[in-house]
């Protein structure tokens, strides 16, 4: 019975059980229950608690439960699968597709999941996954017998990676009954190597442990995890009963397995953890051991408590369809697992862009509009959104720059032609919508002091024409964010990703836009501290700003926004033309800087299936431009890929001029490219195609969380 039925059975308790099954893990909030199949949005990365996080050696795992010729396999990245095969009455079920109920997900938080399966007619079963910490993962199991017959089964939990010899058995510790072994990790990744002079570990120690002594255990070759069958049932013409495995001390082996023998007779109940540790095998084993045994005698309970109370502060939401729901609830496990305890040169939590995967540039450092996710984490706990915006308040430099990142390792500004590197300033306009869900003044006074600063300093050194009108600094091309194929700044490099960056030789559009944003919030907050100097300050300010902008930057023959050379305003660079149609152009309307008319007009373009209004949002670079692709083959493309955050800036200029059928129209298709990518392969991207339902770039992408923001605007807003 899923949770959904058992709310109207004992809804004036408001004490939701999972299941009816076992009576052990209860839900006291029945809108968390999702009862998810294979094809469903589902979002399956989890990590471990922020309390229970380290920095290095940290495994987070992502669920695959709908691939049909697999087992439920649980991945961390470069480490291998955690998987339990069945062996019922001497038949092996290591595939989902043979399960006799395919298996649902009831409940899924951002470190832990449950599901409800059979693997055979009459075995119910609760699996519980969970990452208990970044070196303990979770398989627990509660199983039922609801047949006639009595099952005589084995559970084989296993370790499965598919390099040659990848496992190195270390011992089985007979005291403990505990395997261990070891396996190495290269710091090669796909989008961004990590880096090799920070420690990161390359070399793991590993434990498989369950929570009941172990019939017996093993090491062995193969070439997939479904080789286990020949470990588990060796073929003969009559074929033989195995008891016991290898029982393999050392060696190299792919596969290293426990196994777990079980009598189950008609109605009764059982239950058995599985755990695997994981650790930098230049730390004590000690640590590792300590934590396997903590994850081996948690409390299960206890943290579903936990989880159901850190949602309770989310607005309930009565989606028209469970596909949004899921995506909702996703987005936000999506963002908090991202997040870090304090280290280093911080007193706050922090986030990584991503836990699974992780690579390089997007791991241990803060950035202005990855922080953009904070619009939607605020409303899951936003004292830790507060904690992760004030790493840049308490790390801003004196002069008020704000740099290019942030976090554990200080702040870092990447010099270039002797300048300081920033970043996209989005800071006000996210601080602005933290307090409007936290109501925390102090936060508010702290981060409105600091948002003044820094936009003193963006006058000061990056509007170097005293124009008005803003220029990236000499490092723009990644200053602006928008930092690869991009049609403007990278304007003489023949549509490739290298060669000459003119960002700082421009009156940018998109920066000029950004500082009449950060303005305009600045104005919002000294209006609300009651500081009327302040607010006479930005509002002369946003108002001189946004009559350039639009005197400058909107070009009455297309109806459009462009840059312009900084030299003469025109929209012409070295005989090259800048009239160049980006998301950008709609900035103004996002910033509240364009008129009503050319918002009129901006519309008309936006509404162009020619250019911009393409099936899954809108596209970074107008799909009529010569230099467009709707290919994402990699990461940082800005010529034509769709990318969230933008999508909903976009989206939120049409809420501020009154355009919200077409708001709720861009909402729906950027809600169609989430689900597409989630009932495909369960991963949030970086980027996604405007055109196609194929892509590749960097997964688990934090600022992807901005859906559950753009969800709260549609439905509750």
């Amino acid at each position: 019975m899923r949770c959904i039925c058992k709310m109207c059975l004992i809804s004036l308790m408001f004490i939701i059980p999972i299941s009816d099954l076992f009576g052990q893990l209860k839900i006291k909030d029945n809108y968390l229950c999702i009862n998810a199949g294979p094809e469903d949005p589902l979002f399956t990365t989890f990590a471990a608690s922020m309390e229970r996080s380290r920095f290095f050696a940290d495994k987070a795992y992502f669920m695959d439960y709908f691939t049909p010729d697999k087992p439920i396999c649980y991945s961390s990245q470069f480490a291998g699968e955690f998987a339990v095969i069945w062996k019922v009455n001497n038949i092996i079920i290591s595939k989902t597709r043979d399960f006799f109920k395919k298996p649902t997900v009831i409940v899924s938080f951002p470190d832990m999941v449950i599901l409800e399966y059979e693997p055979f007619k009459g075995l119910q079963v609760q699996e519980r996954f969970m990452v208990y910490s970044s070196g303990a993962a979770i398989i627990d199991m509660a199983i039922e017998n609801t047949g006639k017959v009595e099952y005589d089964f084995n559970l084989y939990p296993l370790v499965y990676k598919s390099e040659q010899g990848a496992l190195q058995i270390s011992k089985f510790d007979k005291e403990k009954d505990w395997y261990f072994f070891t396996h190495y990790e290269p710091t090669v990744r796909l989008h961004s190597n990590l880096y090799t002079s920070r420690g990161y570990p390359t070399d793991f120690n590993n434990i498989l442990a369950c929570n009941q002594t172990p019939d017996s255990y093993g090491g062995y070759e193969a070439n997939s995890i479904q080789d286990f069958y020949f470990a588990a049932k060796r073929l003969s013409k009559v074929h033989e009963f195995v008891t016991r495995q290898n029982e393999l001390e050392t060696g190299n082996v792919e596969i290293v397995a426990l196994q777990k023998h079980l009598k189950l007779r008609p109605g009764k109940k059982t239950s058995v953890r599985f755990v695997r540790g994981v650790q930098d095998i230049r730390k004590p084993e000690s640590e590792m051991c300590d934590d396997v045994q903590a994850a081996l005698n948690a409390n299960l309970q206890k943290y579903v408590d936990e989880n159901v109370a850190l949602f309770k502060s989310v607005p309930r939401i009565k989606f028209k369809t469970d596909r949004e729901k899921m995506v909702y609830i996703g987005a936000f496990n999506l963002v908090r697992q991202c997040m870090m305890p304090p280290r280093g040169k911080t007193k706050y939590n922090y986030y990584n862009f991503s836990r699974n995967p992780i690579w390089g540039w997007g791991h241990g450092h803060q950035v202005m509009h990855e922080s953009l996710s904070m619009l939607s984490y605020v409303y899951l706990d936003a004292k830790s959104a507060e904690e992760s915006q004030r790493i840049y308040i308490e790390q801003q430099y004196a002069d008020g720059l704000i740099g290019y990142r942030h976090g554990p390792r200080g702040p870092q500004v990447y010099p270039h032609k002797g300048k300081a590197t920033t970043s996209a300033p989005f800071f006000s306009w996210t601080n602005w919508e933290v307090y409007q869900v936290s109501k925390d003044r102090q936060f508010l006074k702290d981060s409105y002091k600091a948002g003044v600063k820094f936009v003193h300093y963006l006058e000061k050194e990056r509007d170097i024409d005293r124009d008005g009108l803003f220029e990236w600094g000499p490092y723009g091309i990644i200053e602006n964010v928008r930092d690869g194929w991009n049609a403007v700044f990278q304007l003489f490099s023949e549509g490739e990703d290298e060669g000459r960056d003119i960002s700082d030789e421009l009156d940018a559009l998109d920066l000029s836009c950004q500082v009449a944003n950060e303005m305009y919030y600045l104005k919002l907050m000294a209006k609300e501290l009651g500081d009327k100097k302040g607010v006479e300050e930005w509002t002369r300010k946003f108002g001189k700003l946004a009559k350039l902008i639009n005197k400058y930057m909107w070009d009455k023959q297309d109806k459009f926004y462009y840059h312009v050379a900084m030299s003469d305003n025109t929209f012409e660079f070295e005989g090259e033309s800048l009239k160049r149609k980006e998301i950008i152009g709609f900035l103004p309307m996002w910033a509240h800087v364009a008129t009503k008319e050319h918002a009129k007009e901006l519309v008309k373009h936006l509404g162009n299936t020619d250019s911009f209004w393409r099936k899954y949002g809108v596209p970074t670079l107008a799909a009529d431009d010569p230099n467009y692709t709707a290919f994402v083959d990699g990461c940082c493309r800005w010529n034509g890929p769709i990318w969230l955050l933008w999508d909903y800036m976009v989206f939120d200029g049409l809420k501020n001029y009154g355009y919200h059928k077409e708001a709720k129209q861009l909402a729906d298709k950027m809600i169609l490219a989430v689900t597409t990518q989630l009932e495909k392969n369960h991963h949030f991207w970086e980027s996604y195609s405007p055109d196609y339902p194929i892509q590749e770039s960097p997964s688990n992408y934090i600022w992807d969380s901005i859906m559950a923001k753009l969800l709260i605007e549609v439905y509750w807003r």
